[in-house]
């Protein structure tokens, strides 16, 4: 039960803002974006790890990892004063 919650939660921290960027509303390489992807796949991910499904850990991991690099190239274009968005 609780691990049917939390892929519900997971997967809708990931397809909302999927849909929202389908539909203009965001960007997907905005925070938001990436923050909510981040917690989503992470998650998803470590409700994988624990019912030992290892290909759905290797997309959610990787899919978190992805979404972390993404927010990490937006701290450090901040750190380095860049004025240009990332797109």
């Amino acid at each position: 039960m609780v691990g049917q919650v939390v892929q519900i939660i997971g997967s809708l921290l990931i397809l909302v803002p999927f849909g929202l960027s389908q539909l203009g509303k965001i960007r997907p390489r905005s925070w938001s974006y990436l923050t909510f992807n981040l917690a989503g796949s992470a998650a998803l991910a470590a409700d994988a790890a624990a019912s030992l499904q290892w290909g759905f850990l290797l997309l959610e991991g990787t899919w978190a990892l992805v979404s972390l690099g993404g927010l990490c190239a937006r701290v450090a274009a901040i750190i380095k004063g860049s004025t240009r968005s990332l797109v």
